[in-house]
């Protein structure tokens, strides 16, 4: 039998989905199952989108241009233009997701060999992305002890040598929630202006800061309007994760036109996604006002509950719409699957992502999860009582296996 790729055997298994078999299984079996794993908000969709996608008058659902409509990165301008982020359509490029120019961007950058410095934990799918390039992630380790900040520029420089070609950041990050200070990019805009570097940043919650700290955005940073790739989407600001419509950004024209060889190679972003996205920019600020008054509150339920059970802790996000979460256990991907496949309190249980899979170095994060308050406070708190009963229960079950 013929043997798989190198690139396909070392493709991580995102811990957001690996255990969705499982859930599954349990949904088969009848048990309600709260999903904490993966940031789909439940909030409506803006009915400017919908109503956009019902009124398509077209006779043809065309391919669209595969630089994405002028018309949408026209509007786009002027949303960006809300946060002090100034560019031309042409600095714009609409990609198949967040995810799409995320691999552009390394494609287009990195050779095979190139290394990225990330802090961890960090989204998972980077490491795809990266082994897909052919490059390789090197790490910073924060902790949650230390609320996730950033460790001294020393520890980044002990990375750097002559393969280091990038730095990526996710602000506010997913999955821990933290949001970058205005020292802490400096530090980075510094590292990037002094080794010639590019930076990747991944801004797609900047509508989600819960603190009266600034948004600090890439685009920012003076001197390095050549180094800063920006990545965006409209997935979760708009709940729109279907439509597949996200955004890579920079000032840089030689990357632009890099990127461009891989957008006319794979043809052309989803039309209708696009369509959509753009009357999203029409709908009114109180529907923006209105979710983000909804995370307010849905990040409290959630953390003063986590801080509440025995055992547990996890600091306050003060961004995006997660948190990683320390759980007295020793094996939180155990944990996970015992809770999906072994576990249910009156019917119900909870499905959570194993931390350790944002985590570059083994061994890191093993007792801890991300969780994401994606869901109304009224099934936040049954959730949060669902893991209570599961904590209890499996430490019970651990201590009869160890007799």
């Amino acid at each position: 039998m013929p043997k798989i790729s190198v690139r396909g055997f070392e493709m991580p298994a995102s811990p957001i989905r690996k255990l969705a078999p499982l859930a599954n299984a349990a949904k088969q079996r009848g048990v309600h199952v709260y999903h904490l794993n993966i940031g789909q908000p439940d909030l409506p969709t803006p009915q400017a989108a919908l109503d956009a996608i019902h009124n398509i008058d077209r006779t043809i659902l065309e391919y669209s241009p595969s630089q994405g409509y002028l018309s949408y990165r026209q509007k786009l301008v002027g949303y960006y233009a809300k946060y002090n982020i100034d560019v031309t359509p042409d600095d714009i490029i609409i990609t198949c997701g967040g995810s799409e120019a995320v691999l552009f961007a390394f494609l287009s950058c990195l050779n095979p060999g190139d290394e990225i410095i990330v802090p961890e934990p960090a989204y998972a799918n980077y490491m795809a992305f990266a082994i897909s390039a052919g490059a390789i992630i090197r790490t910073v380790t924060t902790t949650i002890e230390e609320g996730f900040s950033l460790p001294k520029v020393e520890k980044f420089e002990e990375l750097i040598n002559e393969r280091t070609r990038a730095i990526l950041i996710c602000n506010p990050n997913n999955p821990t929630g933290y949001l970058y200070t205005r020292r802490e990019m400096n530090q980075i805009r510094d590292l990037v202006k002094k080794y010639d570097l590019y930076l990747f940043s991944d801004e797609v919650y900047r509508e989600f800061i819960y603190t009266g700290s600034p948004y600090i955005s890439a685009c920012h940073l003076e001197g390095i309007e050549q180094n800063v790739v920006l990545i965006d989407s409209v997935s979760k600001r708009y709940s729109e994760c279907g439509i597949r419509i996200g955004a890579l950004i920079t000032k840089n024209v030689e990357v632009r036109k890099a990127v461009m060889k891989f957008c006319q190679a794979r043809l052309s972003p989803p039309l209708i996604g696009q369509i959509a996205a753009e009357a999203s920019l029409d709908e009114s600020e109180e529907y923006g006002r209105e979710v983000y008054d909804e995370y307010v509150e849905r990040r409290k339920c959630l953390i003063d509950g986590l801080n509440r059970i025995p055992g547990v802790y996890s600091p306050i996000p003060m961004g995006a719409f997660y948190t990683v979460a320390k759980l007295p256990v020793e094996d939180a991907e155990d944990f996970c699957a015992w809770c999906l496949r072994d576990f249910s309190y009156e019917g119900e249980t909870v499905m959570m992502a194993p931390a350790a899979g944002f985590y570059t170095t083994p061994g890191l994060g093993r007792d801890e999860v991300r969780l994401a308050y994606v869901l109304k406070k009224e099934d936040l708190t049954r959730a949060l009582f669902i893991l209570s009963k599961a904590l209890e229960a499996y430490s019970g079950t651990i201590s009869q296996k160890s007799k």
